[in-house]
């Protein structure tokens, strides 16, 4: 792990950039009609679930493994599952071997592409229901067989990497948008492209979205120092880290814990489908979790008449999972509730009970137990 920043970290990114493009060109910044509406502001969506593996976990990974060299060397990940895909797909890229550890929660989507993208060159290891398990796992792996453990975030190569979406944003933008809108998991996109724009844009502002059950940077600002969350929501899985990064914090220390918005996971449900519905655009939890935010953000204030970038961190999506996003969607908005009575076992007492129903009321399924 390096934790050596460049002493010109402007002029790191940019070679990182430049090197990036042999793999794809710069994700498209759109401008959103319907939130620019909605929220009386300028509006962009950074796509980084437009990159080849649906997340810009690939910028990191890539940097990294560029700038560690050599075809002898063999690397190790732990991740939910956008890390390990840009892991895989750089150690193909290279021709270089990797094991990657990912979580036994993690979706049967993110495992089949990771290994897609691998192919022979990467070994998969299934291990830990949480992700903190997985990386002490990958670590001691590591340890032991002398490989290079690559972190998701907790690395300098791997935060220079995903600076290159702030480059980027200012390239296509033409000028410093007015706030940022960053999705936090581990905190390395965010200490990335913060730092970045602290000395290419000083005037712009930012802000923070974290799920409600892993808001690890919130309690690391309001402690003054990295915490352990005694328990995490996988829902959001691709941003349901316990513990920010020591090195994202050192570089995100700075913010106040009034910058993070915490996203209810429900409320990210209905953002998803919303996008989906709407927009044509497919997001995974984590990848909602800026435009989610919006919301908070408006409500204080923060939004009307300004540019607002939101980075949407990735698009990869079980649809197995649909069935759960909207019955949370649902359940959020007061679309859908449940009740659970005992009636006596008579007839028409079934009867009765319907009777009480509105005729707005609609039943979406009934399950009935004799006993």
């Amino acid at each position: 792990m390096n934790t050596a920043a460049p002493p010109d970290f402007p002029a790191a990114v940019q070679q990182a950039e430049q090197a990036l493009r042999s793999l794809f060109e710069p994700t498209p910044l759109q401008r959103n009609a319907l939130l620019s509406a909605r929220y009386d502001a300028d509006i962009w969506l950074k796509r980084e679930d437009l990159t080849p593996v649906r997340s810009y976990k690939l910028r990191g990974a890539f940097n990294a493994m560029r700038k560690a060299g050599g075809r002898g060397t063999r690397f190790v990940c732990a991740s939910a599952g956008n890390h390990a895909q840009g892991v895989a797909y750089a150690c193909r890229h290279f021709g270089v071997r990797g094991t990657v550890f990912m979580p036994v929660t993690t979706p049967r989507q993110k495992i089949d592409k990771t290994r897609m993208f691998g192919a022979e060159w990467v070994e998969i290891v299934l291990t830990g229901d949480y992700f903190d398990q997985t990386l002490r796992a990958a670590q001691a792996m590591a340890k032991d067989s002398g490989s290079l453990f690559l972190s998701p975030f907790d690395d300098a190569d791997v935060i220079e990497g995903q600076a290159t979406v702030g480059r980027e944003i200012l390239d296509q933008l033409g000028s410093a948008p007015d706030l940022v809108v960053l999705p936090v998991g581990g905190g390395g996109l965010a200490a990335g492209v913060t730092r970045l724009l602290r000395d290419l844009a000083p005037a712009t502002r930012f802000a923070f979205a974290e799920p409600a059950g892993g808001a690890s940077l919130l309690a690391a600002l309001r402690g003054g120092a990295p915490v352990t969350l005694p328990r995490v929501d996988n829902f959001v899985d691709g941003a349901a880290v316990a513990r920010t990064g020591d090195l994202p914090f050192s570089l995100l220390s700075g913010f106040s814990p009034d910058q993070v918005a915490v996203a209810p996971e429900d409320r990210i449900c209905g953002t998803m489908l919303e996008m989906l519905n709407v927009e044509g655009i497919v997001l995974e939890p984590a990848g909602a979790l800026s435009i989610d935010a919006l919301r908070d953000l408006h409500a204080q204030g923060l939004l009307a008449e300004r540019q607002v970038v939101c980075v949407v961190s990735g698009g990869n999506f079980d649809f197995e999972r649909l069935p759960e996003v909207r019955e949370r969607a649902q359940r959020y908005a007061g679309l859908k509730k449940y009740f659970i009575l005992r009636l006596p076992q008579r007839p028409g007492a079934l009867r009765d009970f319907l009777n009480l129903l509105g005729p707005d009321d609609d039943i979406a399924r009934f399950e009935y137990l004799k006993k």
